[in-house]
């Protein structure tokens, strides 16, 4: 049975990664998760006890620790979910966003890099490192065209700068010490299990709870959406038979407003769990400031994967949408204990 070491592997993507994969039945996970306020080990609870899963809290940036689980574990892949990933908070606290997804990225890097070099040659040729990153390291489009493998690179966020330091560097191990890395970079994912700061869980949370639905600017932002059980197959074919070296962008192939998000939302909710009064949720629709330097429209190529690995997203946004809000109403209690923490659906990001 393959080994998988997945960092970040308690989050939004990396959990929904661990749970297809377990429930598959033929790959053992490693997850290295350092358990911060968006890692929650409620997204795993059904894999307590499982012989085909291992939990290890610590953190990407801890060399020791991480060399130690490589030669431990032996896996033939290292997923790399672990990273800071709210633009909000990026400008409240941007060194975080350094230390975790430029310092920590290193680190593992590093690792990787002594851990492959001590392998046989077979097994060198085996070996992948995955890199999961975001298209926000291309900037912000106007409106038309869309993002490529080729896009330079401009991000306009903490952020996505700390990202696309990351991005360079994976790109860096392969290029000077022959490390056979792939990278994603993905649209907005949205699903299951994903933290509440995130525009489609607030806005479900702050519906049923009679909270003030808040969007930024005119909501004309442009976002392209991604069912995160598409992400996580897109992931796995990369994995499976991606060219070493290579960048493969990942989308949804679904280009929508915020604002209209934010109504479809509530329409949905009108029709899943009715306000008691009669009322519409459209009525706690409430325009607030914009974020700074808020990027336009992100949109996504992704003929490459689908050419190359045959892959494409299986949700449209109205199946995929519907199927996320029908899970937030049935999980209550999950969203609960994350809103026990230290977030309770505060705005972020007001500094600038």
């Amino acid at each position: 049975m393959n080994t998988i070491l997945v960092t970040g592997g308690a989050g939004f993507i990396g959990g929904n990664f661990v749970l297809r994969n377990i429930a598959s039945g033929d790959i053992r996970i490693v997850n290295l998760d350092a358990l911060t306020y968006a890692g929650n080990p409620d997204t795993l609870a059904s894999l307590q006890g499982n012989s085909s899963y291992e939990f290890v809290h610590g953190d990407i940036g801890d060399a020791n620790l991480v060399a130690g689980i490589l030669r431990r574990t032996k896996p033939t892949a290292v997923v790399n979910f672990a990273a800071e990933s709210h633009v909000d908070r990026s400008i409240d606290g941007p060194a975080e966003f350094v230390n975790t997804n430029v310092v920590g990225t290193l680190s593992l890097l590093e690792q990787a890099l002594a851990y492959w070099r001590s392998l046989d040659d077979t097994q060198q040729q085996d070996f992948r490192f995955l890199h999961v990153s975001t298209d926000e390291v291309y900037g912000s489009l106007g409106a038309e065209g869309y993002f490529t493998e080729q896009t330079p690179y401009a991000p306009n966020s903490p952020y996505s700068a700390s990202k696309a330091a990351s991005d360079h560097l994976v790109r860096a191990f392969h290029h000077t010490y022959g490390l056979p890395v792939l990278t994603t970079n993905c649209s907005n994912n949205y699903g299951p299990y994903q933290f509440p700061e995130k525009l489609i869980p607030l806005i479900i949370q702050k519906a049923i709870s009679g909270q003030d639905l808040p969007v930024y600017g005119d909501g004309s932002n442009v976002r392209d959406w991604l069912y995160v059980e598409d992400h996580c197959i897109a992931i796995e074919a990369v994995l499976k038979a991606g060219r070493v070296g290579e960048v493969y962008n990942v989308g949804g192939d679904s280009e929508m407003r915020n604002i209209d998000v934010v109504e479809l939302l509530c329409e949905i909710l009108d029709r899943m769990q009715p306000r008691s009064d009669g009322g519409s949720y459209k009525q706690q629709i409430t325009f607030v400031t914009d974020r700074p330097g808020h990027d336009a429209r992100y949109a996504i190529d992704a003929s490459k994967i689908k050419n190359e690995l045959g892959w494409a997203p299986q949700e449209t946004f109205a199946t995929g949408i519907e199927r996320t809000v029908r899970w937030y109403l049935d999980n209550t209690e999950w969203v609960s204990r994350v809103l026990d923490g230290s977030y309770q659906g505060e705005r972020l990001g007001g500094a600038s």
